[in-house]
């Protein structure tokens, strides 16, 4: 079932009220539209826009250039730990903290196995490199 067409304009109000964090709802109004119509017009679009209920829906996730050290990705978790004790937060807020503790703690963790992994793959090259210097030096010597 199709609604009526986007035009340019609407498109670009879109992504104007997406860049500014309105929600999901709030988009919907400003442009009289049912949320699910925004919802499906975002991910044609690769927006990310906030739903219902203060979550976050992403079709599309940018993936760095580099990745973030084990410093910063502690210092996310402890801007989070610090955001958290704020007095007063309201529940989705406290959700989302949680969501970035979580996210921080995995990334922290993986990022630890990646670095080891790392270390192993520069040994395993080096090592390599040395037994291919014994077997050349092997096939020189003559045998006894």
């Amino acid at each position: 079932m199709k609604g009526k067409p986007w035009t340019v304009e609407e498109e670009k109000q879109l992504k104007a009220l997406v860049d500014a964090k309105a929600s999901i709802d709030v988009i919907a109004a400003k442009l009289g539209r049912r949320p699910d119509a925004v919802m499906i017009k975002c991910k044609r679009l690769k927006l990310e826009v906030v739903v219902a209920k203060g979550y976050t829906t992403t079709t599309s996730i940018a993936m760095p250039k580099e990745l973030p050290s084990v410093e910063e990705t502690l210092k996310m978790l402890a801007g989070a730990l610090k955001a958290a004790c704020k007095p007063g937060l309201d529940k989705v807020e406290v959700q989302r903290l949680q969501v970035v503790a979580t996210l921080a703690r995995t990334y922290k963790d993986i990022l630890a196995d990646y670095m080891d992994y790392r270390g192993l793959e520069v040994r395993l090259i080096e090592l390599e490199g040395k037994y291919a210097a014994v077997v050349k030096n092997a096939s020189k010597t003559p045998a006894a």
